[in-house]
């Protein structure tokens, strides 16, 4: 298969990482100013920071308190950010799908040693009832660790020139700081993607940086237009303000500039499921050599209404981005990628340590390396199938690489990840 490595470049620069200075002017102003001048103009930056809090922030039913110190609330189903977006104004909730991908069945792998399902940390203090949707409480911290109020929870778009597929690409991702491990099928029409994702905690060098596992369902062009949505487990401290394992999803309709957000920072996705948090951790997490414990996600569209759903497991329909919200993605998904990425910010001259997947090289296999199983595609008939002609990319095989395999119970599959810097990758 020939590699259109041009197409792919644009995918993958996602997420420039913030500033030390753009963070400490932040926090200065929403501070409230360090004293002296500048007061006026802290005191506005402190109500844009209130005004955030309280949209974000919705009244709920009741409040839960998660062991690892977030806050869930039990947000009405209809009193969501979701129905601020001026497309959704008089948008009537889709309770379920009106159909699933043919072949949708997760199963269980014999080769995994599962103990006991993944769950999520704040089950353990209590439930949503049904009628409200859990939403993890914003913190002012959380806003004040953004660039601004206004960047907060959003993929900093970064654009680069589309180069060439004939020139070498390493030193292009190396400039926008982002490096990769994936698979990926391209020319086609896909209607949604289903994975099986280890889950682990990485490492993260610098609080800047993050390390993600996640599946990009993709449309349009990759300059000012691209559709994304993204759904997958990530380690960010800048967003999250700790290094948990955390379930996330993304949407976006211009490549990262104005629309979309991580999950429920802004209208647009509309949940539906009451026992499922966007942006908590994820429990329990895999061991080096012991246990291992995966996450099966399945994004997916509906053939009559449009709307693109999410499915995390074989019981938790979570809801759906509705096809308003889109444009090249009200037809289908030209590119389909599984797999990881991690910012390198090179803070100390040298390669980041932060690590991706499990930060073990695919060849140490199960068990050692992180794994996406059973990837497959929705076609045209919305049905599931093995994907065809996948190709992989990474930046720098010798700080994090992808190796792909087909085999029974785990259907097309590939191992990824690796330590970033080691000897010979610095």
């Amino acid at each position: 298969m020939e590699v259109n490595f041009g197409f792919c470049l644009f995918l993958l620069v996602l997420l420039a990482p913030l500033t030390c200075a753009g963070r400490a002017a932040m926090s200065t102003t929403a501070g409230g100013g360090g004293g002296g001048d500048g007061g006026g103009d802290g005191s506005i930056q402190k109500l844009e920071v209130q005004k955030h809090l309280k949209n974000l922030n919705r009244p709920p039913v009741k409040s839960i308190k998660s062991p690892d110190g977030d806050i869930i609330d039990c947000v009405h189903v209809s009193h969501q950010p979701a129905f601020d977006h001026p497309d959704l104004k008089s948008h009537k909730i889709q309770m379920r799908p009106n159909f699933h991908p043919e072949g949708n069945n997760f199963g269980e792998s014999k080769v995994s040693s599962n103990s006991k399902p993944i769950t999520q940390l704040w089950h353990k203090s209590g439930r949503c009832s049904e009628g409200t949707i859990p939403i993890r409480r914003t913190k002012k911290d959380d806003i004040l660790r953004a660039s601004s109020v206004q960047n907060f929870g959003k993929k900093k778009h970064k654009s680069t020139p589309q180069p060439k597929p004939a020139k070498p690409l390493p030193d292009l991702f190396t400039q926008s700081g982002h490096q990769h491990a994936i698979a990926y099928v391209e020319g086609g029409n896909f209607y949604g993607a289903k994975a099986t994702i280890n889950v682990w905690d990485p490492k993260i060098q610098q609080p800047n940086e993050f390390s993600l596992s996640q599946i990009w369902i993709l449309a349009g062009s990759f300059n000012q237009d691209l559709n994304s949505i993204e759904a997958g487990w990530q380690v960010s401290p800048d967003l999250y303000g700790d290094n948990n394992t955390r379930l996330f999803t993304y949407w976006t309709s211009d490549a990262y500039q104005a629309t979309g957000c991580y999950n429920l920072l802004c209208s647009g996705f509309i949940q539906i499921n009451n026992d499922i948090a966007l942006g908590a951790s994820i429990s329990p997490l895999s061991n080096y050599g012991s246990s291992q414990y995966d996450i099966s996600l399945l994004v997916w569209k509906d053939p009559k209404e449009g709307n693109w759903w999410m499915q995390f497991g074989n019981d938790h329909v979570l809801g759906y981005w509705p096809a308003p919200l889109f444009s090249y993605l009200t037809e289908s998904a030209s590119m389909i990628e599984w797999g990881g990425e991690v910012v390198n910010s090179e803070s100390d001259g040298q390669h980041t340590s932060t690590q991706m997947g499990s930060g073990h090289f695919p060849d140490e296999g199960f068990g050692k390396a992180s794994y996406f199983k059973n990837i497959q595609v929705v076609d045209g008939d919305n049905k599931l199938r093995a994907p065809k002609d996948l190709g992989t990319y990474t930046e720098k095989e010798n700080c994090y690489n992808v190796k792909t395999g087909n085999a029974g119970d785990w259907g097309t599959y590939f191992y990824y990840g690796g330590p970033g810097r080691n000897p010979n990758c610095h």
